[in-house]
């Protein structure tokens, strides 16, 4: 796994293993590309972080700030690993968190981005989804699910090979 494009382009990342389904690099490059216009000088959310590759991608292509919430130790400890390996602990805070409680608790427009992946099939999308139309705490919502899951709002879908579809939703 490594760095695709931008500032820290090449560089690898540690990976959490096999109890994380990380982004696939060509999800993760079309994903950040589609929306590196948005990137510059952004606070992004990187919710379900795992190893932290889509939030370090998007400070690669110019975001400012990074905040990463992730709760599973094995990932904590990659994306502790990797933010450290790529020298940008003051851009990062790392929240060993659960997501739902986390979001919870934020402001509408706490931060510009937010990119969510959560355990595919999982309730916790839902969840996101719906606090983020009660409390639209990012201007823009990327998340990553399986092509099956229905989204309860209309966004932009994309999608990849297998079972990814990426939808990114604007707050209006």
């Amino acid at each position: 796994m490594r760095i695709v494009s931008g500032k820290f382009a090449g560089r690898h990342l540690t990976s959490p293993g096999r109890s994380v389904r990380p982004t696939a690099e060509g999800v993760r490059d079309r994903l950040i590309g589609l929306l590196e216009a948005d990137l510059p000088g952004t606070r992004v959310l990187d919710l379900f972080a795992g190893s932290g590759a889509i939030g370090l991608e998007a400070l690669s292509r110019g975001a400012r700030y990074i905040d990463f919430v992730e709760n599973g130790a094995g990932a904590l400890h990659s994306l502790k690993a990797n933010v450290a390996a790529l020298r940008v602990t003051k851009k990062c805070r790392v929240y060993k968190r659960d997501v739902i409680p986390f979001i919870a608790k934020l402001d509408a427009g706490a931060y510009d981005v937010c990119f969510a992946d959560p355990p595919y099939g999982s309730r916790k999308l839902d969840l996101v989804i719906e606090r983020w139309r009660e409390v639209p705490f990012a201007a823009l919502l990327a998340i990553e699910h399986a092509k099956d899951h229905d989204i309860p709002i209309k966004g932009k879908s994309y999608d990849f090979e297998g079972e990814t579809r990426v939808t990114v939703l604007r707050r209006r």
